[in-house]
C-alpha cells in the first residue's frame, strides 16, 4: 500500500497547484464574461446583426470550453483522492492501475492548461496559417518538405484541430515544392508560432543509389489568421499582380481541377500567397486577400512599421546555420531544438506529430527568457 500513500501525497501537492491554475486562467473573469454573453444573447434584436451575433456565439463557446476543462480537472482530482482513500481503508491493491492512469492524465491536463496561460500574445488565440517551402537540393529537399507537412498535419489531428489545404505544389519527382494550410482551432497560432523557421534534416538519402548521407533544409512559416480589421493595412489594387492557374496536388476531391486557382503577388513587398481549394476563382481570390492581409498586418506589427512600403517579405535563407531545429536520422537518431535545447532520440514519434515537448519548451523559454546561447 506504499504506492497509495505516495499518490495521496502527490494528489495533496496538486491541490494548491489547481487553485493557482484557476487564478492564472482568470476563471473569475471567464465566469463574468459568460454571464454577460448569455445576457446579450437573450436580449431583443441580438440576432439582427448576424456577423456580431456569430462572433459572440463563438466567444461564448470558447469560454464555456475553458470553464468546463477546469471543472473536469477538479472532478478528476476529487475522484482520484476518493480512490486513494478507499484503497487505503479497504487495503485493496486492485485500484492501483486506475489511479496511476488517472494521475498521469490529470498531470498532463494541468500542464496543457498551464501552457495556455503563457499564450498572452494578441493573436495567440487565432487560427494559424502555415507555409512550407523546400530548400535547395531538388528531390531530397522536396521530400523533406513533405515530411514536415505530414508531421504538422498529424500534430493538428491529434490535438483536435482541423486543417484546410490552401495550396499544394507537388515536387518534380517526389515530395512537394511548397504548400499552404490553415490550421483552425483555439490557440492554434499560439502553440505553433515557435515552429516558424528553417528545419534541417540529416539522413541517408533514399534517392541516392550510393546511400550517401545528405543534409536537407525546408522552411516553415507560421502567421496568425487575422480577421480583425482595426489594425488593417492598405492594399492598393495596383500593387497586386494576380495569376490564375490550374489546380493540382494532394487535395483530392477538395481540390478544384479547373483553372480557378489564384496566386497573388504583392509588388511592394514581394509576398506571394496562393489558394486553389475554393470552388471559384472569386472565392480563391478572396481567400488569398485574407492571407495577404494577415501576413502584412503580422509583419507590420512585428517590425513596428507604419508604411506599407516599408514592409519587406520574409527573405529567410533556407540553409546551414539558420535552422531552428535539427532532425538527425543517421548515424544516430536525435531531434534537437537549437533555441531551447529540447531534444529527443525518438525521431519516429516526432515525425508522427509528437511535437508537444518542443512546443512546451519554446513557450516556457519565451515566458522566462531562458534561451540557449548559441
Amino acid at each position: 500500500m506504499i504506492e497509495f500513500e505516495e499518490y495521496k501525497l502527490k494528489l495533496s501537492d496538486l491541490e494548491p497547484k489547481l487553485k493557482d491554475l484557476a487564478v492564472s486562467l482568470n476563471l473569475d473573469k471567464a465566469r463574468n464574461d459568460l454571464e454577460r454573453f448569455h445576457a446579450m444573447q437573450e436580449a431583443p434584436g441580438f440576432w439582427d446583426d448576424p456577423e456580431k451575433s456569430q462572433k459572440i456565439v463563438v466567444e461564448t463557446k470558447l469560454v464555456e470550453a475553458k470553464l468546463d476543462k477546469y471543472r473536469k480537472m477538479i472532478s478528476q482530482w476529487e475522484d482520484l483522492t476518493t480512490i486513494c482513500e478507499m484503497a487505503l481503508e479497504e487495503n485493496d491493491d486492485s485500484m492501483l492501475p486506475e489511479l496511476q492512469e488517472g494521475f498521469e492524465q490529470l498531470s498532463q491536463r494541468m500542464e496543457e492548461a498551464r501552457l495556455e496561460t503563457l499564450l498572452t500574445g494578441e493573436y495567440d488565440g487565432n487560427n494559424a496559417l502555415m507555409s512550407f517551402h523546400a530548400g535547395a537540393g531538388g528531390t531530397e529537399a522536396q521530400d523533406w518538405c513533405q515530411m514536415l507537412y505530414r508531421m504538422y498535419t498529424r500534430w493538428a489531428e491529434a490535438h483536435g484541430f482541423t486543417y484546410k489545404i490552401m495550396d499544394y505544389q507537388e515536387g518534380d519527382e517526389a515530395g512537394l515544392k511548397s504548400a499552404d494550410i490553415a490550421i483552425e482551432g483555439p490557440n492554434a497560432y499560439g502553440f505553433l508560432k515557435g515552429e516558424n523557421g528553417v528545419h534541417r534534416l540529416v539522413r541517408v538519402s533514399p534517392f541516392d543509389a550510393n546511400a550517401r548521407r545528405q543534409t536537407s533544409f525546408a522552411a516553415v512559416e507560421v502567421i496568425p489568421e487575422i480577421t480583425d480589421t482595426s489594425n488593417d493595412v492598405e492594399i492598393r489594387p495596383e500593387d497586386i499582380e494576380m495569376q490564375v492557374y490550374r489546380s493540382s496536388g494532394a487535395g483530392g476531391q477538395h481540390i478544384n481541377k479547373t483553372s480557378s486557382a489564384v496566386r497573388l503577388i504583392h509588388k511592394p513587398t514581394g509576398i506571394v500567397v496562393a489558394c486553389q481549394t475554393e470552388r471559384s476563382q472569386f472565392q480563391n481570390r478572396e481567400t488569398c486577400m485574407r492571407m495577404l492581409r494577415s501576413k502584412l498586418v503580422e509583419i507590420k506589427e512585428r517590425e513596428h512599421l507604419e508604411k506599407i512600403s516599408d514592409i519587406k517579405g520574409v527573405q529567410q535563407k533556407i540553409e546551414w546555420g539558420s535552422q531552428i531545429r535539427n532532425y538527425v536520422f543517421m548515424p544516430y537518431t536525435l531531434v534537437k531544438d537549437t533555441r531551447t535545447g529540447c531534444e529527443t532520440s525518438n525521431v519516429n514519434a516526432v515525425m508522427d506529430g509528437a511535437l508537444d515537448p518542443f512546443i512546451n519548451a519554446y513557450l516556457t523559454c519565451m515566458a522566462t527568457g531562458t534561451w540557449v546561447t548559441k
